[in-house]
């Protein structure tokens, strides 16, 4: 309801005593258009928290103002609220008794908003009073993400459960299938507000199952339960908007979608792959140009990043980063890159796929389907008159030896490897048959690392070592004695997880002399390992215990994610 010159509604507004005679005047002017509510006006105008506001007026107009997210409306309840008025109103149904449906609103002033919902739901309404963003949150909890738009899309009869093989759908006919389009938009979308960075679209027996990737872990995504019956439109659409082929169904395809979400540009990686319920789709979302993160910003110790800010202007040698996928080697790199791009040096990449975009360096894309490989690339490169290299990944003998001749020949190259640990990325090259006194004179230094959650900020909790844990884990209660940690417990701002971001541990491990002979002569990862230890090198447990002090994650994040090589 726009903001109106209404004597009863300006005087309820002056009752809740958060507003002076001008700021009433500033929301009688702030919206002509008739779109926004009151709440709205004032929190853009920033006179005062939608809490603090939604607490007054419920206060004022004799409401009660209730905590949503702490009620589980039943089943029935539920019901009784179709899913598009849920979404156009912005409400939740509470609880009904006496043919009475409660519900919670963040817009008490909007007088039409109970005669809507009074015929939706065929029964009385009574409004009670909480914030926007508990009400959209218990939504996509009870009635799914885009559940509106499978509720359009049901009632049109179109898709009944005729999920057969060879059924196609024209999903260029907008008219037509068009809620198949805003649904999947929907779900990206909700996506990248949850800050996921990978979407699973999966294929059961009796559902469909969508999961999203948030902070390193799995959630499983609130979706209408019948929602496999629109399956195979709901897979044709995301295969028609990375430019494949949707008849194909019983190979493995790749493609790229590339979407606007909230003034942000997304490039996403599609890969589908046949199983026994239908093809199942992950899409991993990537943001163009997203903000570089600096050296200074990777949360190394201060130790750490004078050694790394000290390497990585060296005129020449390898730097390798190590690591599982998705433990935010690419980040590293290109804080590697930022720290050095300056315009006296000419920067290179091969990448496959190019994450982010930076400016002032040269970036090809690596298309192996047309022979595009990153050897191809790394020949072209010399012949470019560079000074730093940055290829993404070695994965073979040519790729490696190329690398290593271009920094034997007075070129910087950073790249990445899959290893455990960091000593491990000696043998992993010498695996691949390179010649060890080669992987010794080139490879200056190796930086393994993993990506922890962080814990929330709002809700963290001071407390102390599970004795319990540390003697199943076989960890020295020694190591915790006296110091101050914390735990997880939950709340609004971190979706009950405990936990809210990542942020990463690193294990540097330097080439020394000594380091440099046992590579030579062939020895075991272990004995290296041993080796740095004693030279000054902190493990990624080392590094993950340092991170608990400091508050910034748990004992049991560490465990998670940085398993002892001793073991």
């Amino acid at each position: 309801m726009a903001v109106k010159q209404d004597d009863l509604l300006f005087e309820l507004l002056r009752q809740t005593k958060l507003f002076n005679d001008v700021q009433l005047d500033q929301l009688a002017l702030d919206d002509r258009s008739g779109d926004a509510s009151i709440t709205e006006s004032v929190m853009r105008l920033g006179m005062a928290s939608e809490e603090d506001f939604l607490q007054a007026a419920a206060r004022v107009l004799g409401l009660d103002y209730v905590d949503v997210s702490e009620i589980a409306p039943t089943p029935d309840v539920i019901a009784r609220l179709p899913a598009r008025s849920v979404y156009q109103y912005s409400v939740i149904p509470v609880s009904f008794d006496n043919d009475t449906l409660t519900i919670a609103t963040s817009d008490p002033f909007n007088l039409a908003l109970v005669d809507g919902l009074r015929i939706a739901s065929g029964c009385q309404i009574r409004p009670v009073v909480c914030t926007t963003e508990k009400i959209g949150k218990q939504a996509r909890k009870f009635y799914g993400v885009g559940g509106d738009t499978f509720e359009k899309m049901m009632s049109g009869g179109r898709y009944e459960v005729e999920a057969a093989e060879d059924m196609k759908y024209d999903l260029s006919d907008v008219g037509q299938e068009a809620s198949i389009v805003r649904f999947v938009n929907q779900i990206v979308a909700e996506a990248d507000k949850q800050g996921a960075t990978d979407i699973h679209v999966e294929p059961m027996e009796h559902e469909l199952r969508i999961r999203y990737r948030i902070d390193g872990l799995l959630h499983k995504v609130d979706v209408p339960s019948q929602l496999h019956r629109v399956q195979a439109a709901v897979i044709s659409r995301l295969k028609v908007m990375a430019n494949l082929d949707i008849a194909e169904k019983r190979m493995p395809m790749d493609g790229r979608i590339g979407i606007r979400v909230n003034g942000k540009e997304i490039d996403i990686r599609v890969s589908t792959c046949p199983t026994v319920y239908g093809e199942s789709v992950s899409l991993r979302l990537l943001q163009k140009g997203g903000g570089i993160v600096r050296l200074s910003q990777l949360g190394m110790s201060p130790k750490n990043e004078k050694l790394m800010h000290r390497i990585i202007h060296r005129p020449n040698g390898i730097v390798l980063v190590t690591g599982p996928t998705g433990s935010g080697k690419s980040t590293s790199l290109y804080a590697f890159l930022h720290e050095i791009n300056t315009v006296d040096k000419r920067i290179l990449t091969a990448e496959e796929p190019v994450e982010y975009e930076m400016p002032g360096i040269n970036q090809v894309l690596v298309r192996p389907e047309i022979g595009l490989t990153f050897a191809r690339v790394l020949r072209s490169f010399l012949r470019q008159d560079p000074d730093v290299l940055m290829v993404g990944e070695i994965r073979d003998i040519e790729t490696a030896e190329i690398a290593i001749n271009a920094s034997l020949t007075g070129h910087l190259v950073f790249s990445t490897l899959h290893t455990n640990d960091a000593a491990g990325a000696f043998a992993r090259l010498i695996d691949m048959g390179v010649e060890p006194f080669l992987v010794a004179s080139s490879v200056v230094v190796v930086l393994a690392q993993r990506l922890l959650r962080r814990l929330c900020p709002v809700c963290k909790l001071e407390g102390e070592a599970d004795p319990a844990l540390l003697e199943r884990m076989e960890i020295n209660p020694e190591i915790f004695r006296g110091r101050r940690i914390f735990n997880s417990r939950g709340c609004q701002n971190c979706s009950q997880t405990g936990y809210k971001g990542r942020g990463g541990i690193f294990e540097i491990l330097p080439v020394s002399d000594t380091i440099r002979t046992m590579v030579t002569d062939h020895r075991p990862s272990l004995e290296i390992r041993d080796k740095a230890i004693e030279e000054g090198m902190a493990t990624l447990r080392d590094d993950g215990w340092e991170k608990v002090f400091a508050g910034f994650t748990t004992i049991e994040e560490v465990l998670r994610v940085a398993e002892d090589q001793e073991d």
